[in-house]
C-alpha cells in the first residue's frame, strides 16, 4: 500500500477520500468473497472436502435445489398410472433443470451421470470443480459417494447341497409363517412381480430360473428384467469382478443376492425355500462384490420405477408398466459409505413409494442395543423395515432395535419381524446354504406381499393397505428390553415391531375365500 506524505494529504483531501473509499471497497469485496467461499463450503460434505485435498479427484453427488412434487400421485388408484405419473414428473423436472449444470460439466470435460429419481448428478472431479459447483444457486448440496462393504452374512454351512428327498421339503422358516397354507388355497404369488437389488442373481439357478420374468421356458430376454448399476471397479475391493461391469445378464458376484431371491421366490420339486414360488422376479445389481454407494442404490431404485432395456436411456426408455409390486432391500448405507446425511436416500425411497411400489428393508445387524436401526434406508418412514427372529420366534441377537435417533425422529422401528437366523436358501452353483441376518428376514415380507397381491390383485399399489394387513395380522411379540418409550407389554415395540408375520392370517384378512367360509362355517340348517 502507498503511504502518502502528511503535507500531501493536507493539500489533497479529495484524493485522500478517494483512496479511503477504494480501500473500503477492496475490504468489502474481500469480505464478500470470504462469505461466498464459506457459503459454498457449507454445501459440501466434509468427506468430499477431505478427499479433494490437493485437488485430488473424487466422486460425489450434486443434488439440485429444484425437486419435483409428487403429492398428486396419491390420488391415482391404478398402480401403472401412478408409476407413469411419477416417471414423467421426475424426468421432466430433471431434464429441464439439469441443462445448465450439465453444460458446465461438459465444459469442464468431467465424467458424470444424471439421475431423475432424485434430481441429482453423479460426477468426478477435484477441488476447483467442487467450489465452482457449490457456488451455483441451483445446487442445493454436494454429497459424498464413497464405496463401503455391506454387512453381508457369512456362510454357516458351506457343505449343504440339494435335498436328497424325493418329495418337496419345506424349510422351517417358510413353514413357521404359514406360507404353505396359502399355497394350498391356490395362491403362490402368481400375477405378482418381485424386485430385488443386491449383489446380483444367478438367474439360471435351478430354484430361480422358473420364476425369472426374463425366461419363458425356452428363451431368455433380459431387457426390462435386469439392470447392472455397477459400471466400474471399486478401488477398495479386489481387482476385477467375476461378473464384469454393465453385465448384460443377471449375475451374482457374491452369493448374497441369490440367497435372498431364493427366500422370496425359489423352489424346485424338492426344495421349498421360497415364500412365493409362483411370483416372477426381476433384479438389479447395486453392489460390487458387496461394496455399494448412494449412487448405485439410487440407480437401482430409479430403474425399478420405470425399467428400461439393456443399454437404454433412463430418461426416455423407461416403462412403468414393467415395474415390480415390491422391492427387497437387504443392504444398508452407512456414513462411511457416503450416507453422511441421514436423509440422502429419503426422497429416493419416497419416490418409489409414490409410484405404488412397496420397499421392504432389512433393519440391520447392529443389535442388540436400543437405537441401532441407524442407517438408510431402514430408518425412513417410507420403508417397511424388517427385523429378524429365530426358530423359536425370539428376536435374533444381531437384529437392530429402534427407536431411530440418528435423524432426531425417535421413529419406532422395525415395523415387523420375520425369520432370519439359520435360513437355508440358494447360492450360485445350484447350491444351498444357511445364512443369518436381517438380510434373510426382509425377503420373507417381500414374498408375503406377492402372496397378498396374488390373492387380491386390487391391492397392487395400495401400500398403506398392504402394510396394515401385514402388521395387523402379525403374531404379537413383546420384550423385556425397553427401548424408547416402550413398556414391557407394548405392541408395537422397538424390538419386534408389530410382531412376526403370519401369511395365512394376512391372506384371510386380505381376501377370505368363499371355500373357506363353507369349510369352517357352522351348520345352521339340516334336513
Amino acid at each position: 500500500m502507498m503511504i502518502l506524505p502528511v503535507s500531501y494529504i493536507k493539500l489533497r483531501p479529495t484524493l485522500l477520500l478517494t483512496v479511503l473509499l477504494a480501500m473500503l471497497a477492496l475490504l468489502s469485496h474481500a469480505t464478500g468473497a470470504a462469505r461466498a467461499t464459506a457459503a459454498a463450503e457449507n454445501k459440501i460434505d466434509e468427506a468430499v472436502l477431505t478427499a479433494t485435498a490437493g485437488n485430488a479427484q473424487t466422486a460425489f453427488l450434486i443434488v439440485l435445489r429444484e425437486q419435483a412434487s409428487l403429492e398428486e400421485a396419491a390420488r391415482i388408484s391404478d398402480k401403472t398410472e401412478r408409476g407413469r405419473f411419477v416417471y414423467h414428473r421426475l424426468t421432466s423436472v430433471a431434464s429441464r433443470s439439469q441443462v445448465p449444470l450439465r453444460t458446465m460439466l461438459d465444459a469442464y470435460g468431467v465424467e458424470y451421470r444424471a439421475y431423475w429419481v432424485n434430481n441429482m448428478i453423479w460426477a468426478r472431479g477435484g477441488r476447483e470443480l467442487l467450489f465452482a459447483l457449490a457456488a451455483r444457486p441451483d445446487v442445493k448440496h454436494i454429497y459424498a459417494n464413497t464405496w463401503q462393504r455391506a454387512d453381508i452374512p457369512t456362510i454357516t454351512d458351506s457343505t449343504d447341497t440339494t435335498r436328497a428327498a424325493d418329495d418337496l421339503t419345506i424349510e422351517w422358516n417358510i413353514a413357521i409363517v404359514n406360507a404353505p397354507e396359502v399355497w394350498a388355497l391356490g395362491y403362490t404369488g402368481q400375477g405378482a412381480v418381485i424386485g430385488g437389488q443386491d449383489t446380483g442373481y444367478e438367474w439360471q439357478h435351478e430354484a430361480l430360473i422358473g420364476s425369472y420374468r426374463g425366461w419363458d421356458g425356452t428363451n431368455a430376454d433380459h431387457n426390462y428384467n435386469w439392470h447392472d448399476a455397477i459400471h466400474e471397479e471399486n478401488p477398495l475391493s479386489s481387482p476385477g469382478n467375476p461378473c464384469g461391469y454393465n453385465a448384460p445378464a443377471p449375475c451374482d458376484d457374491n452369493n448374497h443376492g441369490t440367497h435372498t431371491m431364493g427366500i422370496m421366490a425359489g423352489q424346485t420339486e424338492t426344495e421349498g425355500i421360497g415364500m412365493a414360488p409362483g411370483a416372477k422376479w426381476i433384479g438389479c445389481r447395486n453392489m460390487e462384490e458387496g461394496w455399494g454407494s448412494p449412487a448405485t442404490y439410487s440407480e437401482c431404485f430409479e430403474w425399478f420405477i420405470a425399467p428400461y432395456p439393456i443399454g437404454g436411456d433412463p430418461f426416455t426408455d423407461g416403462d412403468p408398466s414393467k415395474a415390480p409390486h415390491v422391492i427387497n432391500n437387504s443392504w444398508a448405507c452407512t456414513v462411511s459409505e457416503g450416507c453422511v446425511a441421514p436423509d440422502i436416500l429419503r426422497s429416493v425411497v419416497e419416490a418409489v413409494r409414490s409410484a405404488g411400489i412397496i420397499t421392504v428393508q432389512s433393519a440391520g445387524n447392529n443389535g442388540s442395543s436400543c437405537g441401532t436401526v441407524n442407517t438408510p434406508a431402514a430408518i425412513y418412514n417410507a420403508s417397511f423395515t424388517v427385523g429378524a427372529t429365530d426358530v423359536s420366534d425370539n428376536i435374533a441377537f444381531f437384529s437392530s432395535r429402534g427407536p431411530v435417533t440418528i435423524d432426531g425422529s425417535n421413529r419406532r422401528k422395525p415395523d415387523i419381524v420375520a425369520p432370519g437366523q439359520g435360513v437355508r436358501s440358494s447360492i450360485p452353483g445350484n447350491s444351498y446354504v444357511e445364512l443369518s441376518g436381517t438380510s434373510m428376514a426382509a425377503p420373507h415380507v417381500a414374498g408375503l406381499v406377492a402372496l397378498l397381491i396374488s390373492a387380491d390383485p386390487s391391492l397392487a399399489g395400495q401400500i398403506d393397505e398392504l402394510e396394515e394387513i401385514i402388521t395387523q395380522t402379525a403374531i404379537p411379540r413383546t420384550s423385556s428390553q425397553v427401548c424408547g418409550d416402550d413398556q414391557p407389554d407394548s405392541v408395537p415395540n422397538n424390538v419386534y415391531g408389530w410382531g412376526r408375520i403370519d401369511a395365512l392370517a394376512a391372506f384371510l384378512k386380505a381376501r377370505p375365500p368363499v371355500e373357506l367360509y363353507w369349510r369352517f362355517a357352522p351348520v345352521v340348517f339340516s334336513e
